[in-house]
C-alpha cells in the first residue's frame, strides 16, 4: 500500500534522531526483515550511512524510483537521505546491516575523513560485486564488530570504529575494483559544494533561485556555479534541479499524493508548471512515470 509521505527514520522502524552523534550499530539482516516478512518498506535515514552484507540469498532492492535485483555475495552502500527498500528472498538471505553517522569518521583521523568522500562518491551505485573471499574477509570483520557490541567490553567504542574503519577500507576498494582503476585515489569533499548540498536539502521546496544560496555561501551567483562546475562537472543549478526531481520522483513512486498534490508540496505554481519542469528533466509526464513504475515494481511491461 502506498503512503501520503515517505518514512523518515533513525533505525528502520524508530523515530527520527536529530541528535544522533558518534552512531555506529550492527545487527544481522534477519533482525528486522524475518519479522516484516522479508520486507522493508522504502524509507530514508536522514543522517545514517549503511552499509548492508549479503551472504547469502538475495532480492530486490527499491532505491529511489528503481528496482533493482541482487544475488549474493554482494555489498551494499546506501548514503544518507537516500530512499531505499527491500524485498529479501525468505528463509535464505542472510547478512549484516552496518549504520552509521558521518561523524564517527571525524575521530579516526584525517584520512578516514578523505574516506568518507571516497564512500560517497560510491554510494551513487550502491550495489558493489564481491568474490567469496572477499566476504569472507568482510564477515569476519562484521562478526568482531557484532561481539564488540553485543558485550560491551571495556574499550569497545574504540574498537568498534576501528573495526568500522577497517571496513571502509575494504568497500573502498571493492569501489575502486568497479572502476578498474587498480588504486584507490581519493580526494577531500570540497567544503563549499558540501555546505551547498545541505543548504539545497534544507531549502529546496521554497528557494530555486542560486542568488539564494550565493548570498548565504557569502559568493556571487557566478562566482558559485563556476566553482561547483570545476569541483563536480555540473553547474549549481543542476545540483538544485536534481534534489528536487529526486523529491518529484519519490513522492510519485512511494506515496499516493495526486499529481496536483505533489506539484503544491513542491511549491509549483501549478500542476501543468510542474508537468512541463518533470518532462523537461525525465523526458515523461509525471503520470506516466508513476504508471510505468507501478508496472516494473508488480513485474508486467505493459
Amino acid at each position: 500500500m502506498k503512503r501520503a509521505t515517505l518514512p523518515l527514520y533513525h533505525l528502520y522502524g524508530d523515530p527520527p534522531d536529530d541528535q544522533a552523534f558518534d552512531f555506529v550499530h550492527i545487527e544481522r539482516l534477519t533482525h528486522r526483515s524475518q519479522g516484516a516478512n522479508w520486507v522493508i518498506a522504502p524509507h530514508r535515514h536522514r543522517n545514517l550511512f549503511q552499509i548492508m552484507l549479503i551472504e547469502q540469498g538475495g532480492g530486490t532492492l527499491e532505491l529511489e524510483a528503481e528496482s533493482i535485483n541482487f544475488e549474493a555475495p554482494v555489498v551494499m552502500l546506501l548514503a544518507p537521505t537516500v530512499a531505499h527498500g527491500f524485498r529479501f528472498r525468505p528463509k535464505v538471505t542472510e547478512g549484516f546491516v552496518i549504520n552509521f553517522t558521518e561523524d564517527v569518521t571525524e575521530s579516526l583521523g584525517e584520512q578516514a575523513n578523505v574516506a568518507l568522500a571516497r564512500l560517497k562518491h560510491i554510494a551513487a551505485q550502491p550495489l558493489l560485486a564481491v568474490s567469496r573471499p572477499e566476504i569472507a574477509r568482510l564477515s569476519t570483520l562484521c562478526r568482531d564488530l557484532l561481539e564488540e557490541e553485543f558485550l560491551g567490553r571495556e574499550g569497545f567504542e574504540v574498537a568498534m570504529r576501528a573495526m568500522l574503519a577497517l571496513i571502509g577500507v575494504e568497500v573502498a576498494r571493492l569501489g575502486a575494483s568497479r572502476e578498474l582503476s587498480g588504486t584507490i585515489t581519493l580526494a577531500p569533499a570540497d567544503a563549499t559544494v558540501e555546505e551547498l548540498r545541505r543548504l539545497i536539502e534544507e531549502h529546496f521546496r521554497s528557494e530555486r533561485q542560486i542568488g539564494f544560496y550565493a548570498g548565504k555561501l557569502a559568493m556571487t551567483a557566478d562566482r558559485l556555479n563556476d566553482h561547483v562546475k570545476r569541483a563536480t562537472g555540473v553547474t549549481a543549478g543542476h545540483l538544485l534541479r536534481q534534489r528536487l526531481l529526486t523529491e518529484a520522483k519519490r513522492q510519485l513512486v512511494f506515496t499516493d499524493l495526486t499529481i496536483g498534490e505533489v506539484a503544491y508540496d513542491l511549491a509549483f505554481a501549478d500542476p501543468s508548471h510542474f508537468a512541463r519542469f518533470f518532462k523537461k528533466q525525465t523526458g515523461s509526464t509525471p503520470q506516466a512515470f508513476r504508471e510505468a513504475s507501478l508496472r516494473s515494481r508488480n513485474g508486467t511491461t505493459h
